[in-house]
């Protein structure tokens, strides 16, 4: 039990090197072969007061001072996750509006039914407040939420984030993204969505498909951006087409218009199926112009190449190996639970990092792919304090009971310690009773 004093030793805590923040050789140096080191650290008043080696071998006995502690065992520590693309808007109307068939197109026409029928304030706070309520129980401290921009249930939806993140804001930083098809930042209603979520501190951003005038509608969306001094978040090349270079377009409009904010670019799945100079001229240009990338494995493995009564042939991800060779900052995220575009999901990233793992090799060497629901994602939503171990850092940290990573990614690990500014937290997941009011509504046929 996590002792309830305000300084207190956590002792015999394997770490990922990659976590810490800053450089710490005599600790790296201890590092195993999955880049695991054996550190005690010290927490007092809500911070990392000291990370020091601990022996070579867990020692239950082991006291370094009279304060309490807790000896983890051998146990893993990690900061708290950063969730960096995520639709909370969507999420969890599952039950009233199932996919048909599972596939893109029908993902699009039922969520438009749903949120036509059904998205009131108190529809889409209620979803949105339980996705974070799991989100916090399961160790997260930062997300960032896509939400839809067009329709007149719009107004409702960003309402309900800004009451929610102000509700949160001493449990959950929250950042929107306003997701709107490109050319409609060519009008008025666009400029004045570019203005809202300049009021929000937002981020501004959308969808951009393939289309004659996607590059004039870039410009656009840069200038805006670049007025406002907002940072940018594109879903690109969300398709097995190999045609679809969308991705490439943003970096090259990024490189003319030397922007200088954040820019993310989502999914980016059909780099997987161009040929290797298409792929080599596309990481070039996104590497100089400075664009992370963000890999949603769980919801493009669900839609992606899905055809009636026939098997997969592919698994919808994008080149992850290669964009980190690359030097590209690489992120993996959540993206959707519960809706029709992702049927399943708990806003634990967790799974989300342990089905990755399995989906898109990124084990022996595990070497720094903790970072990319940790570290990465924290620095591409730029919150310099997140997403990392380190002295005078919050203790804002999870406790795993899996000593290795085989152990680790093996048991769904629900028995975690989360901690928060030191202290231990209610890791309960909500009851998905709390969602059975909104189940009263005709199913979606």
């Amino acid at each position: 039990m996590l002792p309830t004093s305000d300084h207190y030793w956590l002792l015999n805590a394997h770490i990922p090197v990659c976590l810490l923040a800053g450089d710490r050789p005599e600790i790296a140096a201890q590092q195993n072969a999955d880049g695991l080191a054996l550190v005690n650290l010290e927490i007092r008043a809500g911070l990392v007061e000291a990370i020091q080696v601990a022996r070579s071998r867990p020692n239950p006995n082991q006291e370094t001072s009279p304060l309490p502690s807790l000896d983890l065992r051998g146990g893993q520590v990690w900061p708290c996750f950063v969730d960096i693309h995520t639709h909370l808007d969507k999420g969890h109307i599952w039950e009233r509006a199932t996919n048909p068939d599972g596939t893109f197109a029908s993902a699009l026409t039922t969520v438009e039914k749903d949120a036509t029928q059904h998205w009131d304030l108190e529809d889409v706070y209620r979803r949105m407040e339980f996705g974070l309520k799991c989100s916090y129980a399961h160790g997260t401290r930062a997300i960032r939420t896509h939400i839809d921009a067009i329709g007149e249930f719009s107004q409702q939806s960003f309402e309900a984030f800004r009451l929610l993140q102000q509700e949160w804001r001493d449990r959950l930083i929250l950042q929107a993204v306003c997701l709107a098809p490109l050319e409609m930042f060519l009008t008025p209603e666009g400029e004045a969505l570019a203005d809202k979520i300049a009021e929000l501190g937002g981020v501004l951003g959308g969808f951009a498909p393939v289309h004659p005038e996607l590059d004039a509608q870039l410009d656009r969306v840069f200038v805006l951006a670049q007025e406002r001094g907002l940072n940018l978040d594109f879903h690109t090349d969300e398709t097995d087409d190999p045609d679809s270079k969308t991705l490439r377009q943003v970096a090259a409009a990024a490189l003319r218009h030397e922007f200088t904010g954040q820019i993310v670019c989502g999914h980016c799945c059909s780099l997987s199926v161009q040929n290797p100079e298409e792929v080599a001229e596309t990481l070039s240009l996104v590497r100089q112009a400075q664009i992370g990338i963000v890999s949603l494995p769980l919801c493009n493995l669900y839609l992606q190449d899905r055809v009636p009564q026939r098997t997969p042939r592919w698994r919808g991800v994008t080149l992850l190996h290669e964009l980190r060779q690359q030097g590209i900052p690489v992120a993996i995220a959540s993206d959707n639970c519960r809706d029709p575009f992702h049927g399943f999901g708990d806003h634990d990233c967790l799974e989300v990092f342990t089905l990755s793992t399995k989906i898109a090799h990124l084990d022996r060497p595990y070497g720094d792919w903790p970072r990319a629901i940790a570290t990465t994602p924290a620095d591409l939503m730029q919150l310099p304090e997140i997403g990392r171990i380190g002295a005078g850092l919050p203790a804002d940290l999870i406790l795993f009971k899996g000593r290795t990573f085989s152990e680790l990614l093996s048991r769904s690990q629900h028995d975690r310690v989360v901690v928060r500014t030191g202290r231990a937290i209610d890791t309960t997941p909500p009851d998905y009773a709390e969602l059975d009011h909104l189940r009263g509504f005709t199913e979606i046929s």
